[in-house]
């Protein structure tokens, strides 16, 4: 699953995972994945809309019923419900998405989804890698924020995602990382480069050795 993802540094986070957690954390990302090409998708927003809020019924019923004949539910249901991560965690992921359909986001969308997709999405990784470090949430928004400033074509979403990006890393506590906390923290680490920087180039070999040096050392 890790070599099916789109990001290749959300890929190379789940190899850097324990392996009997690898391909949990690789579904989870491929869900926000599924949930962005969605949002990239739509050009009639009321339609966007349905088929997010299907997908959310669709991760609620987890919690309740088998999944339903969907490869990537089946996934969710078959590897990362049994950590503890509930079908309605994972739903709260879709509402940082939906945030973003109903034209150009405004300050409060925005925020919405550094807080809805970042900090719900790095919660329930936490949660497969045994990570409990208090951190976590507040560097998923940071990296959902990051994350939406660069994927985003109008320059004044970008301006405001990347300006709450780099106001919340002068809020986070430096320090090192846990061996539990480090996949997600390499993204992180990546993310709070990008805050301050005007391009980002996924996959660049540096960016692959900073992942990697946050790896070895958690720093």
């Amino acid at each position: 699953m890790a070599d099916e993802l789109a990001d290749p540094e959300r890929a190379l986070a789940v190899a850097h995972a324990p392996a009997p957690v690898r391909s949990a954390l690789a579904a989870l990302f491929a869900l926000d994945e599924r949930f962005g090409a969605i949002v990239a998708s739509t050009s009639e927003p009321m339609i966007g809309l349905m088929r997010l809020a299907w997908w959310r019924e669709a991760l609620e019923k987890l919690d309740q019923h088998p999944a339903p004949a969907e490869p990537l539910l089946k996934l969710l249901a078959d590897l990362v419900l049994p950590h503890g991560v509930t079908g309605t965690a994972l739903a709260a992921i879709e509402d940082g998405w939906a945030a973003l359909i109903d034209g150009e986001p405004d300050e409060a969308a925005i925020a919405r989804h550094g807080q809805e997709r970042g900090v719900n999405l790095f919660r329930a990784a936490a949660a497969l890698l045994g990570a409990d470090d208090p951190r976590l949430p507040s560097a998923g928004e940071i990296w959902a924020l990051v994350d939406l400033g660069y994927r985003h074509s109008n320059a004044e979403v970008r301006k405001s995602a990347l300006a709450k990006a780099r106001k919340r890393v002068a809020d986070l506590p430096a320090g090192h990382w846990a061996p539990a906390a480090r996949p997600l923290a390499a993204l992180f680490v990546l993310a709070r480069r990008d805050a301050a920087a005007i391009t980002r180039a996924p996959g660049r070999p540096d960016r692959m050795l900073r992942m990697l040096a946050l790896r070895l050392t958690g720093r």
